[in-house]
């Protein structure tokens, strides 16, 4: 089987911010915890149901949605970042939420254009 770069780095990335999620419940910090939670294991989510899905317009569909959860999760992760509620370093994160998002970016634009 082929690999698939996106769909390995979203979830990749979702392991990651599970990790993150953790760490912010350990120091009591549960609002933005579970927004973090929800808007970056939703992006692999998303990926693997346009992988499914039958049409283009379907597949560009969920990979635009999958862009839109990952720019949330980059407000999210520098919410977290700049608001020093908690302690955590995201910037490992911030750097892989940059690429994701530009790895979609070409693929929402790349399946526009066909």
């Amino acid at each position: 089987m082929k690999e698939n770069i996106i769909q390995e780095k979203s979830f990749d990335f979702a392991l990651l911010t599970i990790e993150i999620y953790k760490k912010m419940i350990a120091l009591n910090e549960y609002v933005l915890s579970k927004q973090l939670l929800r808007s970056g294991t939703s992006i692999g989510a998303n990926i693997e149901e346009a992988i499914a899905d039958i049409s283009k317009k379907d597949f560009t569909a969920k990979m635009s949605i999958s862009s839109k959860e990952a720019r949330e999760t980059k407000y999210w992760l520098r919410l977290i970042d700049r608001s020093n509620i908690v302690q955590i370093d995201v910037s490992k994160p911030l750097t892989e939420i940059e690429s994701i998002i530009n790895f979609l970016t070409k693929i929402v634009k790349t399946s526009q254009d066909k």
